[in-house]
């Protein structure tokens, strides 16, 4: 018995010796994540702008995007509301400016964006669409938010489940600047807030539904809440990566607003996408959960005699709707890029001074992406692009 055991063994150790891998075979690559391209789309975008969500389909973004962010519902008092109805579901849309050429009428049951937002769906089965709540003037709303998440959670889930558009939205985007930190206004809620309200909008929607939220570009920020916490709460974390310079925050020397890495005089270590992208993955955010942003639009200075960055200026460049501000469709035009620095493109244009990113600096960037094997990217936000799409055009590359 002794014998035929020992036999056995022997036998069974060679034939696993035969199925195991060479020691010097290569491991299984992870199966691959799936790559994320959203794009943010204006609720306001109707009126001035007349960039419509017709205005997607045309341009070929629908059909690159795989995510779509409606901004932006309120916050008040810590429940979630839509941010302008007239525009989200009750302006009459024209035929001219509907996606298939039908207008609203006074029998059409939903009107406005949300009634267009059906029917490029229905054209791009594939699109997800979000509805994003807070943004940079709407975010107060979120300090009582955190003393109630189970309330305000249950309050958002009844909105996007509301049955004049329930089946529209996939999920919910949180764009709140910024939680216990300052931004328009300051909030104190804690270390945890942020991931308080996420896990409370996860309960209420289920593991199905989609959850992310904006963090900051801002590396001090960053350091304010508990990201790693957060991100386990989300399908992903999107950071800010625009804003880091410009004009209108009093900067008195011309910067890029949005460089991809460092530079020689650089006015403010650690304001590069790198460096936020490098923070976030250090405080516990997995790369297949971060996204960063980039602007379809520039920062600009007047004033300016020198073109190489770091010159000084007397104030803020003249813009269409902000002063210091100017959509890519614009620029690319009136003041084509004169250099690159840090990753991202620059111009002058007589005494003013522009920074923006173009369709090479985005391929660098996407590059940059995928080289951190990060989940994706996205833009903020759709309406500075060119009517053929040349920005997501890059974005998607």
């Amino acid at each position: 018995m002794r014998v035929r055991t020992a036999a056995f063994a022997l036998l069974v150790l060679i034939l696993s010796a035969c199925q195991s891998p060479s020691p010097q075979s290569d491991p299984a690559p992870p199966p691959p994540h799936e790559r994320v391209l959203a794009g943010y789309f204006t609720e306001w975008g109707a009126y001035g702008r007349a960039f419509r969500v017709k205005n997607l389909a045309a341009s070929g973004a629908a059909g690159r995007l795989t995510h779509l962010l409606y901004a932006f519902g309120k916050v008040d008092g810590g429940r979630c509301g839509v941010g302008d109805p007239w525009a989200a579901y009750q302006k009459p849309v024209a035929a001219a400016d509907s996606i298939d050429g039908v207008a609203d009428t006074t029998s059409t049951p939903l009107r406005g964006n949300f009634g267009q937002l059906w029917k490029l769906k229905g054209a791009h089965p594939g699109l997800k669409i979000l509805w994003s709540f807070g943004g940079w003037t709407g975010s107060a709303g979120f300090t009582a938010a955190a003393q109630d998440p189970a309330g305000f959670a249950k309050s958002c889930h009844d909105l996007l489940k509301d049955p004049r558009w329930a089946g529209l939205f996939d999920g919910i985007d949180v764009d709140w600047e910024y939680p216990n930190a300052c931004g328009r206004q300051c909030d104190r809620s804690g270390r945890e807030s942020l991931a308080k309200v996420l896990a409370a909008l996860r309960a209420a929607f289920g593991k199905d539904a989609l959850v992310t939220a904006a963090v900051p570009g801002d590396v001090k920020k960053l350091g304010a809440v508990d990201l790693s916490a957060a991100a386990a709460q989300v399908d992903w974390l999107g950071a800010m990566t625009y804003d880091y310079f410009g004009a209108g925050n009093e900067d008195v020397r011309t910067a890029p607003h949005s460089p991809l890495t460092t530079y020689p005089g650089i006015p403010r270590a650690g304001a590069t996408v790198e460096a936020t992208v490098t923070q976030l993955l250090q405080q516990g955010v997995p790369a297949s959960k971060l996204l960063f942003g980039v602007g379809f639009y520039g920062r600009g200075w007047t004033g300016v005699r020198s073109a190489t960055p770091g010159a000084t200026a007397t104030g803020p460049a003249p813009g269409t709707y902000e002063k210091g501000m100017e959509d890519y469709k614009v620029l690319a035009g009136r003041c084509p890029p004169t250099g690159t620095v840090g990753g991202t493109a620059y111009a002058q244009c007589g005494a003013q001074w522009w920074s923006y990113d173009t369709p090479d600096t985005i391929r660098g960037k996407v590059a940059y992406a995928r080289s951190r094997a990060l989940g994706g990217v996205f833009a903020w936000e759709l309406s500075g692009d060119t009517p053929d799409g040349k920005l997501i055009t890059a974005l998607s590359s």
